[in-house]
């Protein structure tokens, strides 16, 4: 990539938050954390966004984005759906799996906007229906170039940055607190992708009682600005 500017430039897109699928619109139970506080400053952020990365981010949502990622190079249908289905089946709450099914599809349709889909991927999504988020984004990262990999880290990045600005705005912090969260929890995703490509299919899982407790409960918080 260090070779291709333009490699970068669509990595870059596929990584913003300007990206238009409504992630910003989900905090995966952190607002309902700040409300019941637990997360209450720029410590405990780090430590339940960190944690959240580590222990369900990662060996769960991103260990099937890579074998999303694999199955579409591969022209591999089959086991580009069964991780599909996977992954909506894993969602606890109705939130969550409200997130992934809406931000999944607001993304094939902005791949659709820009005349980006082939009838492989056209194929493939009328049969996900619902498609969910890392299957959706393993698509979007083949429709414009971008290497499985990179793929990775932008999706993790695409995350955290989400997180941090929802801490931004309900705990709230300032600017430069979220900054150095970012820079904090960043330098570990290089390790959070190698873990993920790493695992074997029957190790993949996203056990995190601690965030479908905080889903759940924030599906009745009285005052929410997130959907969930």
């Amino acid at each position: 990539m260090k070779d291709d500017p333009l490699a970068i430039v669509r990595l870059l897109q596929l990584a913003s938050p300007a990206l238009p699928i409504g992630a910003y619109s989900y905090s995966q139970g952190l607002e309902w954390a700040v409300e019941a506080g637990i997360v209450h400053d720029a410590a405990s952020a780090q430590t339940w966004i960190g944690d959240l990365m580590q222990h369900a981010i990662g060996p769960g949502e991103v260990a099937v984005l890579w074998r999303c990622l694999q199955a579409v190079a591969a022209e591999d249908r089959a086991t580009l759906l069964r991780w599909n289905e996977w992954f909506r089946a894993s969602r606890e709450t109705s939130e969550l799996r409200a997130e992934t099914e809406q931000t999944g599809a607001a993304l094939i349709k902005w791949l659709g906007d820009l005349d980006l889909l082939d009838a492989s991927a056209h194929a493939a999504i009328d049969e996900a229906a619902p498609i969910t988020l890392p299957a959706a984004f393993a698509l979007a990262a083949r429709a414009t170039g971008v290497e499985p990999r990179h793929a990775m880290t932008a999706y993790v990045w695409s995350w955290l940055e989400n997180q941090v600005l929802t801490a931004i705005k309900v705990i709230p912090l300032g600017q430069a607190s979220g900054q150095r969260l970012l820079r904090a929890l960043g330098s570990q995703i290089p390790a959070v992708t190698d873990v993920a490509r790493g695992m074997e299919d029957g190790d993949v899982a996203g056990f995190a009682p601690g965030l479908a407790l905080a889903s759940a409960r924030h599906e009745t918080q009285y005052t929410r600005l997130f959907r969930s």
